[in-house]
């Protein structure tokens, strides 16, 4: 596609705002004055359902999220931030004070490590939106301070760059380099500096984002066609519109349109970035699992502010290739260590092309060597909370529950100090290859520490998908014991505590603890898919409405203060199969209770048994029962299952006469996401089943 082209179609986006180019810093101040301060604000976004509530707004009691909670503003954020600023390992904060004149020395590090660290700084002030710690405040303080002096007057900041530049040698040149990461770095610039604003009330960190977005409109503005796609891992469409959101500057909101235009129009494109065509010819998921999210994510961003219809098209027929043919059970994606793309569906060999992390082909998905990165895992929650703000549609929530409290809660240790890169579905002492990634988690990834704190910010703001609200009242999302104060759009205020020890107990009660408004709202229940018998009472009389799986129920009326609403959902211990297509999953089942997904550990087996022994009786009666590991409280699920004895080895055996040599042993199945604690061993998720 030509340079001209390009121009043309950036000038066409634009040409409305040269008319309103006097308003635009009125815009700014009077948009700033009145902004809200959820996680995102859609509040002014014409094409949504609902809205967050503020990032303030709910607060974390006991149960399972106000322990995991705990943990990570006592221990994960505070330990990470020791990791970040300490040179001997991670010269990610270190690089930022030689870009910024305060030390001497080179770059060290991934040229991705500046998103990174504002990634966990986001975690930072999200901790910061709940406990109003002083301490955190000055920390965030001292580190803008620093942040802020490495960044050029054009707004430009980019720290391999940076400190290229300032130490005279220009061995880096700004957008030189396709792969350099810089506009995935000013993304997450943008998306931090946006939720310390709503944290804090302080443009110090949002000034130096209205300043990176002015510099990246005017590149992509003045950029030829093929310089303009340096967009990989493309978390600057997010960041755009959040600015756009932030600001109500249109200039972002026609830059985020633009970036969609142009993306798949130039020569060369990959499917490993997304841009081998057009997004609105692509239909599928494709290529790198972690930019394949964020770019869905972004796209709906765009979606939620212009209403583009074949914007949406194309996500929702994306999240049905996702989640009905390549999404693991535990939410995760991208099931390949490395794929091809085209796959196997056809052959033209010019055409064919490696893909990193990828999505793979349809029910192409190995449990031994199942990449997931981490940061794949967050995209597809980033991506299922817009679908869901915009849609209202349980199934959305589903999978964003789904994916928190399997894939990305396995990310990081009980104790809130380790990380994964990789998820696995399977981990075996018999597997001959060592794969790229530890079997183990580390406090430093040091070849690519970009999931360690994309995990601390998700995690941190999980709070933030508990609720929304909208014109009609207040959703319900997923559960767990916390405070809801609120505001409703007609300016009423809403304050309800919620008690439950959800995710291991089905058993939630709400209560109204004030309600200022004089007329009717609702409360949009949400029953996830897998309660198969559902309970709902306002103050002890049944709803006449029979509950149905994978809706939200709507309850309707004049709510004051002592209402209660009791829910019980069927949490009895699911056998999943898969579809037969998924060739690694044939006979063999999985074990799921409400959202949490189990697994076997060898540390649970009698001594010298191995994961592949046992076998899963169809009728297998599963008991949930609590128990510690590293000071955290897990359910367990104890059951009688059956061992099969093996007499001779598998050394230099491919094949076999099966044996069967049957005898009776307990089993103990922990949540997916807490495996791994106890030292090192083999799981799996997936069991042969015993009919």
């Amino acid at each position: 596609m030509s340079d001209y082209f390009y121009s043309k179609t950036y000038r066409q986006n634009i040409v409305y705002l040269k008319k309103s180019l006097f308003l635009l810093f009125i815009f700014f101040l009077s948009n700033l004055s009145a902004q809200t301060k959820g996680l995102l604000n859609t509040s002014k976004s014409s094409h949504v359902l609902m809205h967050n509530v503020d990032m303030d707004a709910v607060k974390w009691e006991n149960g399972f999220w106000g322990e995991r909670f705990r943990i990570y503003k006592d221990t994960m954020v505070l330990n990470m931030w020791k990791t970040l600023s300490n040179p001997e390992i991670a010269h990610a904060f270190r690089n930022f004070e030689i870009a910024a004149g305060e030390k001497d020395g080179v770059h060290v590090g991934p040229p991705f490590h500046d998103g990174d660290f504002y990634k966990w700084f986001e975690g930072l002030a999200s901790v910061y939106a709940l406990t109003k710690d002083p301490d955190l405040d000055k920390l965030m303080d001292n580190i803008i301070a620093t942040v802020s002096k490495a960044q050029r007057a054009d707004g430009y900041i980019h720290t391999p760059v940076i400190i290229e530049e300032r130490n005279r040698t220009n061995k880096e040149v700004a957008f030189n380099d396709r792969l350099n990461f810089e506009t995935y770095n000013l993304g997450h610039l943008m998306t931090a500096a946006c939720v310390h604003y709503r944290a804090t009330g302080k443009k110090s960190m949002l000034d130096m984002a209205v300043k990176a977005a002015d510099f990246l409109q005017h590149f992509y503005e003045n950029a030829s066609a093929e310089l303009a796609r340096n967009a990989i891992c493309p978390s600057h469409y997010m960041g755009v519109v959040e600015m756009y959101r932030t600001t109500q500057n249109p200039k972002y909101l026609a830059l985020s349109k633009n970036l969609i235009d142009i993306r798949g129009m130039v020569e060369n494109g990959t499917d490993d970035n997304q841009d081998r065509v057009p997004f609105r010819q692509q239909t599928t998921a494709m290529g790198h699992a972690v930019r394949a999210n964020y770019l869905y994510a972004g796209v709906a961003d765009v979606y939620a502010e212009t209403g583009e219809r074949k914007l949406l098209e194309n996500l929702e027929s994306i999240w049905n290739d996702i989640v009905n043919r390549k999404m693991y059970i535990t939410g995760a994606c991208g099931a390949l260590y490395d794929g091809t793309s085209p796959d196997g569906t056809n052959y033209i060999p010019d055409s064919i092309q490696k893909v990193h992390q990828a999505y793979g082909r349809a029910f192409q998905l190995p449990h031994s060597t199942a990449h997931n990165e981490t940061c794949a895992n967050i995209g597809n929650v980033l991506f299922n909370w817009r679908m869901l703000q915009i849609t209202g549609d349980e199934k959305y929530a589903d999978v964003l529950e789904t994916t928190m409290f399997n894939s990305v809660l396995s990310g990081v240790s009980l104790d809130g100090k380790r990380f994964f890169y990789t998820n696995p579905l399977r981990v075996s002492n018999d597997f001959p290859y060592t794969l790229r990634w530890s079997k183990e988690r580390e406090e430093y990834i040091s070849y690519c520490n970009c999931c360690p704190p994309n995990t601390v910010r998700t995690l941190t703001e999980a709070h933030n998908y508990l609720y929304s609200v909208s014109g009609k009242g207040v959703w319900f999302h997923t559960y767990g014991g916390n405070e809801l104060q609120t505001a409703l759009p007609d300016g009423s205020k809403l304050h309800l505590k919620q008690t439950t020890d959800y995710p291991w107990d089905g058993k939630i009660a709400i209560k109204i603890e004030n309600s200022t408004s004089k007329k009717e709202f609702s409360m949009f229940i949400r029953i996830p898919q897998w309660s198969q018998k559902t309970n709902l009472s306002v103050n002890g009389k049944k709803v006449e409405v029979s509950p149905e799986s994978g809706s939200y129920l709507e309850v309707k009326r004049r709510w004051k203060k002592g209402d209660v609403i009791e829910l019980n959902l069927d949490m009895q211990p699911m056998l999943m199969e898969a579809n037969p297509l998924v060739e690694e999953a044939r006979n063999q089942i999985a074990v799921k209770r409400g959202p949490i997904v189990y697994c076997l550990e060898s540390a649970d087996l009698p001594e010298y048994q191995s994961i592949d022994n046992i076998f899963i009786p169809v009728d297998i009666k599963l008991t949930p029962r609590k128990i510690t590991i590293d000071n955290s409280t897990i359910v367990c699920l104890e059951g009688e299952a059956e061992l099969i004895s093996e007499n001779k080895s598998w050394e230099n055996q491919l094949y076999r006469p099966v044996e069967n040599q049957k005898q009776k042993v307990n089993i103990r199945l922990l949540p997916y996401y807490a495996w791994g604690n106890r030292g090192k061993g083999e799981m799996t998720v997936w069991m042969p089943l015993s009919r």
